[in-house]
């Protein structure tokens, strides 16, 4: 089960498919959802029936978890607790460590019950604010960060208990990709449910656990540590955090061999200028946020590697704001950087590597890099493959893409004026 955010920015989230369009139908009664079209309205209802009363009852909608917390207690009193065949443990026996938040965190509950019970209603049934709690506490320990339907942004909030039973290792052999499945096609015997999906990346032996990674790798391995011991309550102890593997990649200075002063200094300044950076990508001042980035990377030339965190964060900023400004050669080079330092670092079928090399792939295609741009695209595909497999949105998009520059590639190698040419008037529009 799992809930949307509302719309943001001028595009909305459809509720039932994830998709982002600039004119969605809304919910006519709670005037909070908003869909495609009747058929992914009619997909969503027997989640949305419940909360729709609720939503017009309290006059607008509240938090996501507030939601999710709503739609959990409703299942389970529907389906007494166990929402299907083959779910293996109910909601409510997941971890909560509820004693364990800080302070701040235990206010912030708080008041997410009472605001839920503002909200809440199943005939007469009630529940006690200790139970709400242990539900809440399940929520913020086990909730699954979910993205639109391109997994290019965070749009909502899911429990999925099954996929809570499996533990987590900062080198996985398991991934989990959630597939939103396929409701447009004319014949609704043709249509997919939208699933969560437990995904190898490789063979596993028989007998050896199947694990995910609940933090991004790319972070020094005492910082995962700490954000796993904040979060989920527990002290990371996996072979990469033990034996701080990549940790001096993470951390290395240039080639050049610079004094360990200067990678010093220059690591304060990258740090510095990144939440300058932030603070003006906030403000939507994009000119500001790119004349940081050079000054940082100037700085960084020479003094950190191209593995260094601190470089890969304003390569990777730097390269989203060019091709947004559809500044594409630009945005290529540090695209190309950027996923350099990214396979030294993350394990070669890593979900996050598919999609930064998908996203240069693109940049260099737009470019005119075509030769490039293909072969990054290929690469891209062969990971997400793994990771999303052949049913997946954005590998279906993938593979149109290779398709399409597969057939520049040929007009580039047989005419490269012609091909220009083509190039420069698909650009205009």
């Amino acid at each position: 089960m799992e809930h949307k955010k509302a719309h943001c920015g001028w595009f909305q989230v459809c509720h039932s498919c994830f998709r982002h369009k600039a004119n969605l139908h809304r919910c006519a009664q709670c005037k909070f959802a908003h869909y495609c079209d009747r058929t992914c309205q009619t997909a969503c209802w027997n989640e949305h029936k419940q909360e729709c009363g609720a939503i017009k009852k309290l006059g607008s909608a509240p938090s996501e978890n507030i939601r999710l917390a709503a739609r959990v207690l409703w299942r389970m009193h529907k389906d007494t607790g166990i929402a299907s065949d083959s779910q293996l443990i109910s909601v409510d026996q997941l971890q909560e460590h509820v004693a364990d938040l800080a302070a701040e965190d235990f206010k912030q509950l708080r008041a997410d019950v009472h605001k839920f019970l503002q909200y809440w209603s199943y005939g007469t049934r009630q529940h006690s604010v200790d139970y709400i709690s242990h539900i809440f506490g399940i929520i913020k320990c086990n909730g699954f960060t979910l993205s639109d339907q391109r997994g290019l942004q965070a749009v909502g909030v899911g429990l999925f208990p099954n996929l809570c039973l499996v533990n987590h290792d900062c080198w996985p052999n398991c991934t989990v990709i959630l597939n939103h499945g396929n409701q447009s096609a004319v014949s609704s015997a043709l249509h997919s449910q939208r699933r969560i999906e437990l995904r190898a990346l490789g063979k596993i032996p028989e007998g050896e656990e199947l694990t995910v990674s609940y933090v991004d790798f790319l972070n020094l391995s005492a910082d995962r540590q700490k954000k796993l011991k904040e979060r989920f309550h527990f002290d990371c102890t996996c072979e990469h955090c033990s034996k701080h593997i990549e940790d001096d990649l993470m951390t290395a200075g240039a080639d050049s061999k610079p004094s360990a002063d200067k990678v010093k200094e220059v690591t304060v300044f990258s740090k510095e200028s990144l939440e300058k950076i932030e603070k003006s990508r906030v403000e939507g001042d994009y000119n500001e946020v790119l004349k940081l980035c050079y000054e940082c990377l100037q700085k960084q030339e020479n003094v950190l590697a191209d593995t260094n965190l601190y470089k890969l964060q304003v390569l990777s900023i730097a390269s989203e704001v060019l091709s947004y400004q559809r500044s594409f050669a630009k945005a290529a080079d540090y695209a190309h950087r950027m996923v350099e330092g990214y396979r030294k670092l993350y394990h070669p079928n890593n979900a996050q590597l598919g999609m930064a090399i998908m996203r240069a792939g693109v940049t260099h295609w737009h470019a005119g890099q075509i030769e490039e741009g293909h072969s990054l695209i290929c690469q891209a595909y062969r990971i997400l493959m793994v990771t999303h497999g052949s049913n997946h949105a954005i590998t279906k998009d993938l593979e149109g893409m290779r398709t399409q520059t597969e057939l520049e590639l040929k007009m580039f190698k047989q005419n490269k004026a012609a091909y220009q040419t083509m190039r420069d008037a698909a650009l205009k529009h």
